[in-house]
């Protein structure tokens, strides 16, 4: 399905699936609005899928690998070898993030979406064998953008044909931090310095190399902040882009889609730009340690649940959150009203 097909199918959330689940929610016999986010979240999700009983149990990890040709800059602490190491990892479940998600019930689906070398991960999405050194040139064409995101609907459509009811971002792709610090920079309108951060580690040098390489391709290249696909595909990744399909998809197909990290938070609002409704359908994971992080939720009007300084990516607080929208739709689905134990309900005081 093209972009412009995915966004037709987008509507805005079902009020009435949120007014019956907020109404369950007061029903259930615990003092009113006692769970905070936990409830909040439920009704969100009744609104995106169109329904007050949702199944969440069957849920994947969707990790958008791809390589960035602005790593010949020497803004990256490790190789680009490191990405097709890492991406092939998802396959045998020896990441950080699959680790979690065998902890929480949750498979994962790495996606070949544009890495430099083909790997064991399926390259049936891939547009293209990396990006382009943005210092040098745009990193990508806007066609070649317009794919990547493509590939995040295909993967969405693909997932709800298997059951999927929840889904998480995540990404592998080293130089992805410069990547994103640049679209966020533009998309933001704030200084370059205060959007970048070390990654994945990087000396007080190597982070002067990365703020310079960043303002040089803003310079170079002018993109326009009014259009995302223009930023996306003149200073950004094609990792950054299939998750910005990703979260596209879900709007598309009512889907919950859970947002990472600064990465995820950058293709977020990069989707949310495309198309404003679609940011009703993400749900906040955690904030980054990476200094532009909460700025990137607040342009989106998201509040993070976890604030757990974590900033390792690869999908890690996206499926932290996992277990604690279990734990409400638990409480929520199962547990006793005041009509069922004969207690007169809580009400709303002014």
């Amino acid at each position: 399905m093209t972009l412009e097909e995915t966004l037709q199918k987008i509507h805005p959330l079902d009020e009435k699936a949120m007014e019956i689940s907020r109404k369950r929610w007061d029903s259930i016999a615990k003092p009113l609005h006692s769970l905070g986010k936990m409830e909040d979240l439920v009704v969100q999700i009744a609104g995106i899928t169109g329904s007050p009983d949702m199944n969440l149990k069957k849920r994947a990890l969707v990790a958008m690998c791809a390589d960035n040709g602005v790593v010949e800059e020497g803004v990256t602490q490790t190789g680009q070898e490191v990405t097709a190491i890492v991406a092939e990892n998802f396959l045998t479940g020896d990441t950080s993030a699959c680790t979690m998600c065998r902890q929480c019930g949750t498979d994962v689906y790495p996606v070949d979406v544009g890495m430099a070398v083909d790997t064991k991960v399926p390259t049936d999405l891939k547009v293209a064998m990396g990006t382009r050194n943005m210092v040098k040139e745009p990193a990508m064409t806007r066609e070649e953008a317009v794919k990547g995101i493509e590939a995040g609907i295909e993967m969405v459509s693909r997932l709800k044909a298997k059951g999927y009811g929840l889904l998480a971002t995540g990404e592998m792709g080293i130089g992805n931090t410069t990547t994103s610090s640049a679209v966020a920079s533009v998309l933001l309108d704030r200084p370059v310095e205060e959007m970048t951060g070390r990654g994945a580690g990087l000396s007080s040098d190597g982070l002067n190399r990365k703020i310079t390489a960043i303002k040089k391709a803003i310079d170079k290249h002018q993109p326009d902040p009014k259009d995302a696909i223009d930023v996306l595909a003149k200073v950004g990744g094609l990792d950054i882009a299939g998750m910005a399909g990703v979260f596209i998809g879900g709007a598309a197909f009512s889907v919950p889609v859970v947002i990472d990290g600064f990465i995820s938070c950058v293709a977020a609002l990069i989707a949310q730009r495309i198309c404003p409704t679609v940011g009703d359908y993400m749900i906040a994971s955690h904030v980054s340690k990476e200094p532009a992080a909460h700025l990137i939720l607040e342009a989106l009007g998201k509040e993070a649940v976890i604030h757990g300084d974590m900033c390792l990516g690869e999908g890690s607080g996206a499926v932290a959150l996992f277990p604690f929208l279990d734990m409400g739709t638990a409480v929520y689905q199962s547990m006793s009203t005041f009509d069922d134990i004969h207690v007169e309900q809580y009400e709303e005081l002014v």
